[in-house]
């Protein structure tokens, strides 16, 4: 029964309105208010492709960060998926960064299981998993890990196993003083209302989210949280809901037209949404287009935020 399937969250909820700080809300204006400069990080999965390839390692990666006067960097774990506890390999990582002179921010967190799954023993597994790369992510010096809101059901019973996976999980992050983040990555995630609702209900301090700019389709084909989108939220709508709980934030881009704009997405609306937000974290720079070579796709996504940048 549902009821039964879901009885731990009864206690897990009484236990966060006990002892739980609320996460911390933003109001959004209708004037920007953040001016300062920016802040870049750069996302490991701008060069997927020569990491995939194997042309390119995780140090390589933390090196050209470096080299490109990134100030910090976002690992994903599918790129050392099997290193999670490997502490001479972490320090190696550890090692080249300070070397590169960046910031080990975030790990972004995939294959890891379902921290909504309906099934009680995979979600528990789910969350000791995740549990390991929040101390990797400690031990590189990060402040957090991103996790994706993936279940199975209703989006009412996806939301009550992620409060409860998710939950769990940062109860386990708070000791360490580490943020978990949610991006919108597929499936329920990719409707900003049902995020929004989600970190609110989780309602701990160190539970917020990682808007991405482009991630809104949340029904697919075959109904999995990949493939050919047949319903897509709308994107400021979404960003104008995730941005007050906003920790990190994906920049992305795809194309760029003969200005240096992008082609798929309107970049001087969403900065007006995110600088009314008074986000003042990193601008996390992911390029993922397919018609330029990754370092020029992330020179100009650069650019092109320095241009709309109010």
């Amino acid at each position: 029964m549902f009821l039964s399937k879901y009885f731990i969250i009864v206690s897990f909820n009484l236990l966060l309105i006990v002892s739980c700080t609320a996460p911390k809300k933003v109001e959004i204006s209708e004037e920007a208010t953040t001016t300062a400069k920016p802040k870049y990080s750069l996302a490991q999965w701008s060069f997927n492709r020569e990491l995939f390839a194997g042309t390119m390692t995780t140090q390589d990666y933390i090196r050209k960060a470096g080299e490109l006067d990134f100030d910090g960097v976002e690992y994903v774990s599918q790129f050392f998926q099997d290193k999670v506890e490997d502490f001479e390999y972490l320090n190696d990582l550890k090692k080249t960064a300070e070397q590169a002179d960046v910031k080990s921010l975030l790990i972004m967190v995939d294959r890891a299981g379902d921290l909504g799954a309906s099934d009680v023993a995979l979600r528990n597994a789910a969350v000791e998993a995740h549990k390991k790369w929040v101390v990797a992510a400690k031990h590189l010096g990060c402040t957090a890990i991103r996790v994706n809101a993936h279940g199975d059901g209703t989006y009412e019973e996806q939301k009550m196993a992620c409060m409860d996976g998710i939950g769990r999980l940062a109860i386990f992050a708070k000791e360490l003083q580490m943020d978990v983040i949610i991006e919108n990555h597929g499936g329920a995630s990719s409707r900003g209302d049902w995020l929004a609702d989600l970190v609110k209900s989780i309602n701990m301090d160190n539970v917020g989210t990682l808007p991405d700019f482009d991630n809104w389709c949340y029904k697919t084909k075959d109904g999995g949280n990949w493939g050919e989108c047949v319903e897509r939220y709308d994107r400021l709508k979404g960003l104008r809901e995730l941005m007050p709980y906003a920790k990190a934030l994906s920049v992305k881009t795809f194309d760029f037209d003969t200005d240096g704009n992008e082609t798929t997405m309107d970049y001087n609306t969403l900065f007006q949404i995110v600088q009314a937000s008074g986000y003042d974290g990193y601008l996390g720079i992911e390029f993922e287009g397919d018609d330029l070579d990754a370092v020029d796709g992330i020179k100009k996504t650069v650019a092109l935020v320095e241009k709309v940048w109010q």
